[in-house]
């Protein structure tokens, strides 16, 4: 399973880095919008990465201790798990992370936002949503690269509402590694890790945002070259 989990997480690198960067693209253009705006942006930002966490956590569950055929799991067993991941991870992804860069930094403006508290009548649907989704149409299959941006850009805005100074080089590079990380580590852990926890047989275990191709077996290479 940690072979596994690390193999994700190198391969997830690469996108999670553009990811990072773009955000600090956004922060050199933004860096001075309103904290109310960036507020009102957060809201729209993370409650989508709820909703795709939560897909994503409670189908990896599904397809593989199910077998995702028409097969339907305990759905409080779901609930739990869909819950549980997307909630837990996209805040400590798009919050709690990003407000320990803001602590570090001293910004000014630092407060933590927790969306299922704050606006509870939002977030929580939402994450209840994906599940429910997941539950009739599980699917592990998403953009990568649309999740990390998502995720991104909910932790950027989080940091862009607590700045109110002049950002300097080294207050970007933070930002950069910040981002970075509040990425990288939790999606692959909640999308991955997490729901794999729950099924015994942690081998079937797939890529969930993207499809690393797999190296054809000797058999199925030769039938390959037949057929060209």
């Amino acid at each position: 399973m940690w072979k596994k989990i690390i193999n994700e997480l190198k391969h997830h690198a690469p996108f999670t880095f553009l990811g990072a960067i773009s955000g600090i693209f956004i922060i050199f253009f933004f860096q001075k919008l309103p904290r109310e705006a960036a507020s009102n942006i957060f809201y729209v930002l993370h409650p989508i990465h709820v909703v795709l966490s939560a897909l994503v956590t409670t189908s990896m569950y599904e397809v593989h201790k199910c077998g995702g055929n028409g097969k339907k799991c305990n759905i409080w067993i779901l609930l739990l798990i869909g819950y549980t991941g997307s909630i837990g991870i996209a805040t400590l992804s798009d919050s709690l992370i990003p407000y320990l860069g803001e602590v570090l930094l001293d910004l000014p403006h630092r407060h933590v936002h927790i969306g299922f508290i704050e606006k509870w009548w939002l977030i929580n649907p939402l994450a209840i949503a994906g599940i429910a989704i997941a539950y009739f149409r599980p699917s592990t299959k998403f953009s990568h690269t649309g999740h990390v941006l998502i995720s991104t850009w909910a932790s950027l805005f989080h940091i862009i509402m607590a700045i109110g100074k002049e950002v300097n080089p080294f207050i970007y590079i933070m930002i950069f590694l910040f981002l970075f990380i509040a990425v990288w580590v939790p999606c692959c852990i909640s999308d991955i890790a997490y729901p794999l926890l729950f099924i015994k047989d942690k081998d079937k275990s797939e890529c969930v945002f993207c499809s690393h191709d797999k190296k054809p077996e000797n058999g199925n290479k030769k039938t390959e070259d037949r057929n060209k």
